[in-house]
C-alpha cells in the first residue's frame, strides 16, 4: 500500500514526519530527496541534538516554546525527548512554565493546536466537533479559562493548559497522541487587561451568566458523545464554583472527571499515605487542616474521608478529623456564607480568624494549602506545626511556585528539620544539618495519567472516586524506604512512566471489579496495560 503522504506535506504532518531520520528508501519512494539534508540521522542523534539546542535556550519560556515548535513538527522526537528525561522536562512543559505560557499566549503562540469552541457559535458544536480530522477520539481536556492555576482568568490564553495536560498522557501515561484533543470553550472573560489587549486571541465579551454557560456546556458534552462516542472528557481550570456543579452534573452521565478536584485529591492522598510511613500514624488517625475552602480543597477533603471509611472510619468520624480554613476564617457550624459541599466540614468550633491560632486549637497532623496565596504558611504557622506534632506533615499545593504557601526550605528550616513535605510546584534539595532532604511533588501528572491509561485500554464507561482512590494507591506503594530516607513521599519523577503503567494498573482493576467496561477481562491487567502504551519510535513508511 502507497503511504498517502508526499514531500512538502509530509515534512509538515508532525505525526508521520521523520526529520533527517528518513531513510534514503523512503526518500526515493516518498518524493523527499532534496528536501533535506543528504545526512541520515538515527533518532538517537535527533534527541541529542533537540537537548543541545533545548540548552542554548536562555529562559524556561523558550524552552517551552522549543518544545511546542518541535510538538508542531516532530511528534515521535518530542515525546521520545521527554521520556528521556521526564523530571527535568515536566516543569517546562507543565507546571510552573506553563502559567507564565498562558499569560503570555497571544505572544508565544505559532501554531493553533486543539480547537476553539466559542459560545458565539452556539448550536453549532457537532459542526466544530467534526472539522477535527480524527474521528476516533478517546480525550479531551477541555477548559474556559477561568482559573488557570492560581493565575485567575486567562480567558483564550487558557488553551495552554489542555495542550500541556495531553502531552502528559502520552509522554508519562503512555495514550496514544492520536487519541487525544485540547479544546477551549471560549465564553469570554471578565480580565480587562486581555480585554483590551490588541493581541489577546479571544471572544472580546464578558462572561455569561451560570445559566448559560450550563446552557453551553450541556450542548458540547452532548456534541461529543454523538461525534466521539467512546470518549472521556476531562474537565481542567474551571472557577470552583463551576467545576464542583458541572462534576456532580455530569459525572454519573458521561465517562468524564475533574483532574482540579478529583486529581489533586488523589495525588494528596498519595502523598498522606507515604507520609504515614514516615510518621508511623495511619490514614484514619489523620487530622488535616485545610487553607482554601473551594473545589480542590473540597475535593481532597471528600477523597480523604472516603479513605479513611475504608480504613474502618464511620463518614462523620471521618469528617470530624478535617477542617477547613478560607478567607474568613475557620470553617464552623456558626457561619451563615457556606455552601452546601462546606457544610459536612463544618464543625462545632471556635470562631477563629488566624490560620496558626486554628493550628494550636485543631491540632492537625497536616496543613494542605490550596489557597494560592503566596508564603502563607509563613514562620508562625510552621512553629505551630513543629510545636503540636513530632513530624508535622506540611503540603503547600498551590501552583504556580510564586503562589505556593510555603518554599521547602522554609518548611525545613522553621521546623528544625522535622517536616514532612511535597509541594505543588517542585523545589530544589534542601540542607539542613548534616541531612539533605529531597522534596516531593504532589504534581496530578502521578494520577491523570495513570487514570487516563487504564481508560483507554480497558475502554472504561465512567471514571469513579474509587478509581482515584487505586491509583493514590498505586502510587504510593511505589516509594521506596530509600526515598522516605531523604524526606521523598513520592516516586522519582525520573520513573514515571513505569509509576503510571503500574498505577494505572490498580485503576483497571477496580474499573472490571465494578463492570465499568463492556470489554472482557483479560487474564492479565498489567500486561493489557503495557500492550496498548505508546511507545515514540519511527515505523517504515517506504
Amino acid at each position: 500500500m502507497t503511504f498517502p503522504l508526499r514531500g512538502a506535506p509530509l515534512l509538515r504532518d508532525p505525526r508521520f514526519n521523520k526529520g533527517t531520520a528518513f531513510t534514503e528508501e523512503e526518500r526515493e519512494s516518498l518524493g523527499l530527496l532534496g528536501l533535506l539534508p543528504d545526512g541520515v540521522d538515527t533518532l538517537e542523534t535527533q534527541v541529542r541534538r533537540a537537548f543541545t539546542q533545548l540548552a542554548e535556550k536562555n529562559s524556561n519560556l523558550g524552552k517551552y516554546i522549543y518544545l511546542s515548535s518541535l510538538q508542531d513538527t516532530n511528534e515521535t522526537l518530542f515525546y521520545r525527548v521527554l521520556r528521556q528525561a521526564p523530571a527535568e522536562l515536566l516543569p517546562l512543559v507543565y507546571t510552573p512554565t506553563v502559567g507564565e505560557a498562558c499569560e503570555r499566549y497571544g505572544l508565544i503562540m505559532r501554531r493553533t493546536k486543539g480547537l476553539y469552541v466559542g459560545i458565539n457559535h452556539k448550536g453549532r458544536v457537532k459542526e466544530i466537533l467534526r472539522n477535527w480530522p480524527v474521528s476516533d477520539v478517546r480525550f479531551i481536556v477541555v477548559t474556559n479559562g477561568n482559573r488557570i492555576l492560581g493565575l485567575g482568568d486567562l480567558g483564550a490564553n487558557g488553551m495552554a493548559i489542555p495542550i500541556g495536560k495531553l502531552a502528559l498522557y502520552t509522554a508519562c501515561g503512555g495514550v496514544p497522541p492520536e487519541f487525544t484533543l485540547p479544546v477551549l470553550i471560549d465564553l469570554g472573560t471578565d480580565n480587562s487587561k486581555l480585554l483590551n489587549d490588541p493581541l489577546y486571541l479571544g471572544l472580546r465579551r464578558p462572561r455569561p451568566s451560570a445559566a448559560e454557560l450550563d446552557e453551553f456546556v450541556e450542548e458540547f458534552v452532548e456534541a461529543v458523545q454523538e461525534v466521539f462516542p467512546r470518549c472521556c472528557i476531562q474537565f481542567e481550570d474551571w472557577a470552583g464554583v463551576d467545576a464542583m456543579r458541572l462534576l456532580e452534573k455530569y459525572r454519573d452521565r458521561v465517562c468524564c472527571f475533574n483532574d482540579d478536584i478529583q486529581g489533586t485529591a488523589a495525588v494528596a492522598l498519595a502523598g498522606l499515605m507515604g507520609a504515614t510511613r514516615i510518621t508511623g500514624k495511619p490514614l484514619s488517625q489523620q487530622r488535616v487542616l485545610f487553607l482554601g475552602a473551594g473545589s480542590a480543597g473540597l475535593g481532597i477533603a471528600g477523597l480523604l474521608t472516603q479513605a479513611m471509611v475504608l480504613e474502618g472510619l464511620s463518614l462523620k468520624d471521618a469528617q470530624s478529623q478535617i477542617a477547613l480554613f478560607d478567607i474568613h476564617g475557620l470553617i464552623e457550624s456558626t457561619r451563615t456564607d457556606l455552601h452546601e459541599f462546606q457544610k459536612p466540614y463544618a464543625h462545632e468550633l471556635p470562631s477563629i480568624k488566624d490560620f496558626a491560632d486554628a493550628i494550636e486549637m485543631f491540632k492537625p497532623t497536616a496543613i494542605v494549602g490550596v489557597s494560592t496565596v503566596a508564603r502563607a504558611f509563613d514562620r508562625r504557622v510552621i512553629e505551630a506545626m513543629a510545636r503540636v506534632n513530632e513530624r508535622p506533615i506540611i503540603f503547600p499545593y498551590s501552583n504556580p511556585t510564586s503562589r505556593s504557601e510555603c518554599t521547602a526550605e522554609e518548611a525545613y528550616q522553621w521546623s528544625q528539620g522535622r517536616a514532612v513535605f511535597a509541594s505543588g510546584s517542585p523545589f530544589p534539595p534542601v540542607r539542613y544539618g548534616d541531612k539533605t532532604f529531597v522534596p516531593g511533588q504532589g504534581n496530578n501528572v502521578y494520577i491523570f495519567p495513570a487514570i487516563g491509561m487504564a481508560v483507554y485500554a480497558t475502554q472504561a464507561t465512567r471514571v469513579t472516586d474509587e478509581m482515584f482512590i487505586a491509583a493514590a494507591r498505586g502510587v504510593a506503594e511505589q516509594v521506596m524506604q530509600s526515598d522516605l530516607d531523604v524526606g521523598l513521599i513520592y516516586p522519582p519523577q525520573s520513573e514515571l512512566l513505569r509509576t503510571e503503567l503500574l498505577a494505572a494498573t490498580r485503576v483497571a482493576e477496580v474499573i472490571y471489579a465494578r463492570g465499568l467496561t463492556r470489554m472482557p477481562r483479560p487474564d492479565d491487567l498489567e500486561a493489557l496495560i503495557r500492550a496498548h502504551a505508546y511507545i515514540p519510535e519511527y515505523h517504515s513508511l517506504g
